[in-house]
């Protein structure tokens, strides 16, 4: 099999790294390796291209270099060097086979052997190779089949290929989210639940870039239930509930962080501690708890100046996101929540147009008395939806109220 109709393979840069390897390793001592390859045979982008050589990390280094391209050691001790062509990154890897694990890092050694470095990788589809000129290689015998039927099947023995790496469980439901089809692979599935218990030992970054990564799928529905069912999903994020909520929200939005929103509670303190736990990027915790605390105020039936309200008060994003939730459990409201939500989204936040100096210049002296009026007027400005003008007449009247 060869790839056909590939940019990437024939675009200059691609050729000037091919050419740096095999002009110190000879030919053949360098394949593209992994997702482009993959990706290539199955219709799908292809984003990064990464090389896998039978050159050492230090003859690597070194014929890049002299190549006039620029060598990165990225990863030198697990064989990895990223060369620089024309501005694009490639990452170059030793051949490797490994030598001790315990569950989260490896001790490797560098081969000769492809057939060693496929049998170390993660799943099937994952072990292809193909040369410079595009001919594909399948050392597993069932790489080429599985990409082709959406199979996600583990190299060799599932609970093996686990037990060298946990963080693989959920790497088994990210690629089946976006390139599986029909059902996960049972027996991997089966060996994803039995081990589940071993994510502990991973960092919570990887499992929260991970699962970001996972719900960022055209359709993550399957994968998620499956993660709940293998009791998976229950081990990285016990606050989580699917069902209805979820599937709805995948309809909704392709955001993965307004996924994540409806795979968990309203509430802030249960998104703060999860977020806390996962580690998540502090723009995906703000977001999501932002929205926590907006979503009492939130409902389908407000009028447009309770929207402006809220928007208001909690932000335009934070609205936006609690009035997706509500969508999301009631579907049949989509016309009234497009609506609303649309003007959450595009109406401007008005900046309150009076401050200390208007009372000021009402003989108010700077103080408590200064926040305590402002609030007031603050109320009353939201109250009656934002007015452009009376401010000077509404102040005067709550420093002076009239009497009687």
């Amino acid at each position: 099999m060869r790839l056909d109709d590939q940019p990437w393979l024939t675009a200059p840069a691609t050729r000037a790294v091919m050419a740096a390897l095999e002009a110190a390793g000879g030919p053949g001592c360098a394949r593209f390796v992994g997702g482009c390859v993959r990706n290539a045979l199955i219709g799908a982008p292809v984003a990064d291209v990464d090389i896998a050589t039978t050159l050492k990390p230090e003859e690597t280094d070194r014929a890049i270099r002299a190549a006039g391209l620029k060598a990165v050691p990225t990863g030198i001790a697990h064989g990895t060097v990223t060369a620089v062509s024309e501005r694009q990154p490639f990452e170059i890897t030793t051949l490797r086979r490994d030598v001790s694990t315990d569950g989260r890092n490896a001790a490797v050694a560098f081969t000769d052997d492809w057939a060693e470095d496929a049998a170390r990788r993660d799943f099937r589809l994952n072990a292809l190779y193909a040369d410079g000129e595009g001919r594909v290689f399948d050392p597993t015998g069932e790489g080429v089949a599985d990409a082709a039927a959406g199979r996600i099947v583990f190299v060799g023995d599932p609970e093996t290929r686990i037990r060298e790496d946990y963080l693989r469980i959920l790497r088994f439901f990210r690629f089946f989210a976006w390139y599986g089809r029909g059902e996960p692979d049972a027996a991997g599935l089966a060996a994803c639940g039995a081990l589940a218990e071993g994510m502990t030992r991973l960092s919570a970054e990887r499992v929260s870039k991970e699962l970001m990564t996972l719900l960022a799928a055209p359709d993550p529905r399957v994968a998620i239930a499956a993660m709940a069912e293998a009791g998976v999903l229950a081990q990285i994020l016990p606050e989580a509930a699917t069902g209805p909520l979820f599937d709805a929200a995948v309809e909704l939005s392709s955001d993965p962080v307004v996924r994540l929103m409806m795979l968990l509670p309203s509430d802030e303190a249960v998104v703060r501690g999860a977020s806390a736990r996962l580690r998540f990027a502090n723009a995906v915790r703000d977001r999501l708890v932002a929205a926590a605390v907006a979503a009492p105020e939130v409902r389908l039936e407000m009028g447009d100046a309770e929207v402006r309200a809220a928007v208001y008060r909690h932000g335009a994003r934070a609205v936006a996101d609690a009035l997706r939730r509500r969508w999301a459990e009631k579907p049949a409201a989509a016309p009234n929540a497009r609506r609303l939500l649309a003007l959450a989204e595009d109406w401007k936040r008005p900046t309150l147009p009076v401050g200390g100096r208007e009372l000021a210049r009402l003989g108010v002296e700077p103080g408590p008395e200064t926040g305590r009026l402002l609030k007031a007027f603050e109320a009353g400005w939201i109250a009656d939806d934002f007015p452009s003008d009376g401010h000077a007449e509404r102040l005067a009247a709550l420093v002076n109220p009239p009497r009687g």
